[in-house]
């Protein structure tokens, strides 16, 4: 349930992450056959790129499209300022999509797509110094990319609604996460977890006013505030959306992801350090919703002993953790609320002055609700990881008053695994999270809030202050209880008792056998 009132219904034939198993799928394993031996994180870029270029043709050529059949208007369809007025990107002849899929096959298609890239960023300047530019690369294997080109190609054929627009960005976003798993480590740079950003999302619910992520990676914050938006009855252009990225690649990335969307967005003309050079400096966000680099030992906090940002006490110059945290703290409105994501020990760490930062940050009233997440959710490290939910004025008028109180919640129970190593949350369980959140807030429309043992439980600040200000959520919520299943105490020790000497033997056999084949080796024990 959100907050107002109304439940979203499951997406329906999706995986967590809101991908359409069948097409999406099928484009991925076809992409990822013609990649060769390409490195991932080199082959994103083309595959990403091509696709961000066959949006900007499709949306030009509807627009185009309307302007030859309007004859009345007499309006110029080669007149870029046709389409500008429309939010639509010009796209000069050399860069159509029809123009270069006719060239696919020919082996000058590498600079042919250069040079369409460079058009692009030249008569477009909101895009310059974004797209790749590196097709025309000899290591690049031209019939592949010929092949990849009539691939992307087939994306949004068909849709007649929409052209390709709902389509490639579904696409894009479901490759944004193959990629992530296929870089591992790397990957989590770039990409947060749908599942992730969609708890984030839910329980916040940016309806309108300023979102901020200062460590935005591909946007996908951004992305899913949208969505959130427009599945709620919302109007999108109610949110003004500020992000910073201190990776140029990915900042790239997020803002080809942002305008494969349709998003406008202040990501700064360029990629910069949060920490030592802040691009909105002034800003006041309504919402903060961030996934930032955890641990981070080699943030220079050296260089920012006086900042006036760590009003909670100085951040340690080996771990940047709670250096984000005031950071968030710094950019909130004075009715503003953040969610984001950080490593566990940030819960409850003593180390070089961190527990006495959460102390003074809780005793000062902004902490909400911790979450505790189940593992392996993370492309880039498989420690389990925790929400922060802060509010800046927790007697806010939209919600019942829940000063000198914090909401713990244990979710490290939830979530599927969907392979060997990644566990996802369903749409079920992100709404059973979120739905607590905002019940324990008094929502409009939301149900009654009860503590569930094992789950969650509604903490004062004594309590916390008895417990050391550690704010991990298995220290509050209790132990779930076990349904008894009627078997007598005396007669269960018996029959495990019993189980355990069979297995102790069956282990003793299966030692003598193996000492026996290793004589027989020559190996005797």
């Amino acid at each position: 349930m959100n907050s107002k009132g109304r439940t979203p219904k499951p997406e329906q034939g999706k995986n967590g992450n809101g991908a359409n198993l069948g097409f999406e799928t099928k484009l991925w394993q076809a992409a990822d056959k013609l990649r060769n031996n390409m490195d991932a994180a080199e082959y994103k870029h083309v595959v990403l790129g091509l696709m961000f270029l066959k949006y900007i043709s499709d949306a030009f050529e509807e627009q185009r499209a309307k302007l030859v059949a309007d004859k009345k208007s007499g309006a110029d369809p080669e007149d870029p300022d046709e389409y500008r007025a429309f939010n639509v990107f010009w796209v000069p002849k050399e860069a159509r999509w029809s123009f270069l899929q006719g060239k696919a096959k020919q082996p000058g298609i590498g600079k042919w797509l250069d040079d369409a890239m460079v058009a692009i960023e030249r008569d477009n300047k909101t895009l310059k110094g974004v797209l790749p530019k590196d097709f025309a690369r000899p290591a690049l294997d031209k019939q592949r990319l010929g092949e990849l080109i009539d691939l992307v190609g087939t994306i949004g054929l068909g849709d007649k609604e929409n052209r390709s627009k709902d389509v490639l960005g579904r696409v894009y976003e479901y490759f944004l996460g193959q990629f992530a798993s296929a870089e591992g480590k790397k990957g989590g740079q770039f990409y947060t977890p749908r599942c992730v950003v969609q708890v984030l999302v839910e329980m916040l619910a940016p309806y309108k006013g300023r979102v901020y992520d200062p460590c935005c990676g591909s946007g996908g914050m951004f992305v899913q505030s949208e969505k959130f938006i427009e599945e709620h009855g919302g109007k999108v252009g109610d949110i003004s959306i500020y992000g910073q990225e201190s990776n140029n690649t990915t900042w790239r990335l997020a803002k080809m992801n942002l305008a494969i969307r349709g998003i406008d967005a202040n990501l700064g003309s360029e990629n910069a350090d949060t920490y030592h050079r802040d691009l909105h400096p002034d800003l006041k966000a309504d919402y903060v919703l961030a996934n930032p680099p955890f641990n981070d030992s080699d943030w220079g906090g050296d260089r920012l002993r006086e900042d006036k940002r760590w009003k909670f006490g100085m951040p340690p110059s080996g771990n940047a953790n709670f250096a984000w945290v005031q950071h968030f703290i710094h950019h909130l409105s004075p009715t503003g609320l953040a969610g984001f994501v950080l490593a566990n020990g940030s819960m409850s760490s003593n180390q070089s002055g961190e527990g006495e930062i959460r102390k003074n940050i809780i005793e000062a009233d902004l902490v909400d609700c911790m979450v505790a997440m189940p593992g392996q959710l993370f492309y880039s490290t498989q420690i389990p990881v925790c929400l922060w939910f802060l509010a800046r004025d927790r007697k806010n008028g939209r919600f019942k008053d829940r000063r000198g109180k914090v909401l713990f919640i244990d979710a490290r129970k939830l979530g599927t695994l969907i392979d060997r190593v990644h566990r996802e949350l369903s749409p079920d369980e992100i709404r059973k999270i979120a739905s607590t959140y905002h019940a324990w807030r008094g929502d409009k429309g939301s149900s009654k809030y009860q503590d569930i043992t094992g789950f969650c439980k509604s903490t004062t600040h004594d309590e916390i202050r008895a417990h050391g200000h550690v704010l991990t959520p298995g220290r509050y919520v209790g132990t779930e209880e076990v349904e008894d299943d009627g078997e007598p105490f005396d007669e269960k020790m018996k029959r495990l008792s019993k189980t355990l000497t069979e297995q102790f033997a069956e282990g003793a056999k299966l030692e003598k056998a193996i000492r026996e084949n290793l004589k027989v080796l020559g190996f005797g024990l």
